[in-house]
């Protein structure tokens, strides 16, 4: 049974985070998610409507909170140390998106955040993902009419129009899911490019074959799907993933968050009150949750840990960015 959240917790977190420049946003799937960060001194706009969120040069975030939306606080043990998140979820029967499965027009994008966008066309890129739509947006003649001779088509049909000039013709990603949109509008690095400063997009191939909405690492509770992410800032890397000291009050700050959102026995698990996991919780995240706090606990003490190489899940694939 999933137990519905606070809507006044949830609403005040989602404040929270977005006046915080530290915190990165997600919306996605596992295999393909955009991402959406500003910088401290970066300028913002206002959404013109009731949504939450902002706009920069660079990127757009819009959520419209709803009565079922689950926050998750967890950790999750890598190579180096661990990630850190706040899943924003839905209970599966509510998640659904349109499911489609190939490149498909969907006229002028209404809803863009900003207003100027509004009379771009919008193109579903036919992913199939169960809670994400993943389209691209452009009021270029040249890339619309390379997109409608893709419609129809898998996005990834070697056939197809659109893979090979998709880099070149660069136009805004935009991620929608049932509790908002995240926009990118930074061009789309080439082959052997690395993902720009600020918002950007995966798409990774290889793990969308899986159909997974979010990675086996990641202990999200039975009967919810992850839809979208806050991201605070963390204790020993950057936005980008680039090692920083360790920050002791970064640390904190989240672990108030994991007390407030986690999942009540994983966070019993990490704080030692008890040896053996409970029934519901599987021993793959308990250990992660036990190896967890054995690294924070050297972190605590002042030990250096060498950075390793394969921090997240997906850079065991080759990444494909979009």
């Amino acid at each position: 049974m999933v137990h519905l959240a606070d809507p006044d917790a949830v609403a005040a977190l989602l404040h929270e985070a977005l006046a915080d420049p530290g915190t990165a946003w997600s919306l996605g799937s596992f295999g393909a998610i955009a991402e959406f960060m500003r910088d401290p001194d970066e300028p913002i706009s206002g959404l013109p409507d009731d949504r939450l969120g902002m706009a920069t040069a660079r990127g757009a975030i819009a959520l419209s909170p709803r009565a079922d939306l689950r926050p998750v606080a967890y950790e999750t043990s890598v190579s180096s140390g661990w990630n850190h998140a706040v899943a924003l979820c839905l209970p599966e029967d509510a998640c659904a998106m349109s499911r489609r499965s190939v490149v498909t027009e969907l006229g002028p994008d209404r809803d863009a955040a900003r207003p100027q966008d509004r009379d771009g066309v919008l193109f579903d890129l036919g992913l199939d993902l169960r809670a994400v739509d993943a389209c691209v947006r452009t009021s270029d003649p040249e890339a619309i009419a390379c997109l409608r001779a893709g419609c129809g088509r898998p996005v990834f049909d070697p056939a197809g129009p659109i893979g090979q000039r998709l880099v070149a013709l660069s136009p805004h990603r935009v991620f929608l899911a049932r509790i908002g949109r995240v926009e990118v509008y930074a061009p789309i690095p080439g082959p052997g490019g690395t993902s720009p400063e600020g918002p950007h997009t995966h798409v990774l191939p290889k793990l969308l074959k899986g159909g997974r909405t979010h990675a086996a690492t990641t202990p999200i509770p039975a009967g919810l799907v992850p839809c979208a992410g806050l991201h605070p800032a963390h204790p020993y890397k950057d936005m980008m993933g680039q090692r920083i000291a360790f920050d002791a009050g970064r640390h904190e700050a989240f672990q108030v968050l994991l007390d407030r959102w986690g999942d009540p026995e994983l966070v019993a698990i990490k704080r030692g009150a008890g040896e053996r996991a409970a029934p519901t919780v599987s021993s793959r995240h308990a250990q992660g949750a036990r190896r967890v706090a054995e690294v924070q606990a050297r972190y605590l003490r002042g030990e250096t840990i060498a950075a390793a190489a394969g921090d997240e899940e997906e850079d065991e694939a080759a990444d494909v960015h979009a």
